[in-house]
């Protein structure tokens, strides 16, 4: 086992298609995740936690317009925000959770908030929001989170469900951000924060924060976070099953990530990826769509950005 830390991010798998993403974009893509890659590294680096790293990656996530979380999340049809979001310790299981929520700054500390504040895993709506205040997050006004490329998005989705025309676009239909990390302890964390889909149903929460479903973390095993067909990854448990086969099967957390996203979500079809860390510090980023904002930095190794 190295004693190195790892960290690796996503800002979800739905990506442009390649035909519609121009250069300008792609390199603002890459630099933005850049970003958030250092607000991670920077707590590890200084011997942090994996779940301070987790925390402080998808904080940096929730704060860029480009990815469907926090300051960029996409509208429900109703034209409002519902954000969910979840962080798993990996030391001892301990998870909170967020669904349906729209206020604080962050959601990934009002999930955390939680975890650390109630005996509770998951909290939705007014509840949720208490917590958060209780703690003493910071809230925003609606006009924080309003980006005018995610409200042309839901008038053209709208627009095109009134038609008979809407398509499969995986950017139109899932989107979230994540990150999981390995401290130089040994300790694994994983957190995940999302808007939803694009024109979802008012109260309608995906994968994101479900533990076991799009959020894992134990250190006997593995740290997931998952981005995709929200419906599809809960049916299948996604994060679950990719420890549940570490632990039982003695599969690698690469094969058994593998198997899960390219086979049993695909027999589903259920499109999207996944970010996961072993035990023993090993990244691995496995999506079957077109593509998935992702990012990795192992200590002494890779720091990589990708979006294809």
């Amino acid at each position: 086992m190295s004693d190195g830390f790892a960290l690796a991010i996503h800002g979800g798998a739905g990506v442009l298609l390649r035909s519609e993403m121009s250069e300008d974009r792609e390199a603002a893509c890459h630099a933005a995740l850049a970003r958030v890659l250092a607000a991670g590294e920077s707590v590890l680096a200084a011997d942090g936690t994996a779940l301070d790293a987790v925390t402080a990656a998808v904080r940096a996530l929730e704060d860029e317009p480009l990815f469907n979380a926090g300051r960029g999340a996409v509208f429900t049809r109703a034209g409002t925000h519902e954000m969910d979001a979840a962080i798993m310790d990996g030391r001892d299981r301990r998870a909170g959770a967020v669904a349906g929520i729209c206020g604080p700054r962050h959601p990934v500390d009002a999930a955390r908030a939680v975890m650390e504040r109630t005996s509770h895993v998951l909290m939705a709506g007014e509840g949720a929001h208490d917590v958060a205040r209780e703690a003493g997050l910071p809230f925003e006004e609606v006009s924080h989170f309003f980006t005018q490329e995610r409200w042309d998005t839901l008038q053209e989705t709208l627009r095109m469900e009134a038609d008979g025309t809407l398509d499969d676009d995986p950017s139109r239909r899932h989107g979230t951000v994540g990150a999981v990390a390995r401290d130089r302890a040994g300790n694994l964390a994983a957190a995940t924060s999302t808007g939803g889909m694009t024109a979802k149903s008012a109260g309608r929460i995906g994968d994101s924060p479900l533990i076991g479903a799009g959020t894992f973390a134990a250190n006997e095993s593995c740290a997931v976070s998952a981005t995709g067909d929200g419906e599809a990854f809960i049916r299948l448990s996604v994060a679950h099953e990719i420890d549940a086969r570490i632990r039982l099967a003695g599969q690698s957390v690469t094969d058994a990530a593998a198997q899960v996203v390219m086979k049993d979500l695909v027999a589903i079809g259920g499109s999207g990826g996944l970010i996961a860390i072993g035990a023993d510090g090993t990244v691995t980023m496995p999506f079957n769509c077109e593509g998935m904002y992702r990012g990795q930095s192992v200590e002494g190794g890779a720091h990589e950005t990708f979006v294809y």
